[in-house]
């Protein structure tokens, strides 16, 4: 009976440990996302992808419209979009950040060692 009670009191103290552990905002959501397909706008300078989010967010121009026309990467003559990939295809500052976007958010500029980014995530499986 001590035994049986024993492990009822480590089931609890582990369950408890566990919800707090969530609760306290340490559990993260993404964690089961294995993919995400996002799009992206390259561009040389901060300066310029911060001019063009700030356009994208006005209306002035779609996020494709100005992948189309601004982006230096090969993708930008599809909108920008770079299909499905994993944390590790990518940079991680990319990654990282196209997988804590929600579907439809358009990122800050993240610079990497090929310029600066505005990212779209579109999906997430």
């Amino acid at each position: 009976m001590k035994n049986l009670i024993k492990l009822f009191l480590a089931i609890a103290i582990i369950f408890t440990g566990l919800t707090s552990f969530a609760a306290g905002g340490y559990f993260n959501p993404n964690l089961d996302i294995t993919e995400v397909r996002a799009s992206h706008i390259l561009v040389s300078s901060r300066k310029e992808a911060l001019q063009l989010k700030k356009e994208i967010k006005n209306g002035e121009i779609t996020f494709e419209d100005a992948a189309l026309r601004y982006s230096q990467c090969p993708s930008g003559r599809r909108g920008g979009d770079l299909g499905y990939f994993n944390r590790k295809q990518m940079v991680q500052s990319f990654a990282d950040t196209a997988f804590d976007l929600k579907i439809g958010e358009i990122s800050d500029p993240v610079g990497t060692k090929f310029g600066w980014h505005i990212i779209k995530t579109t999906d997430k499986r």
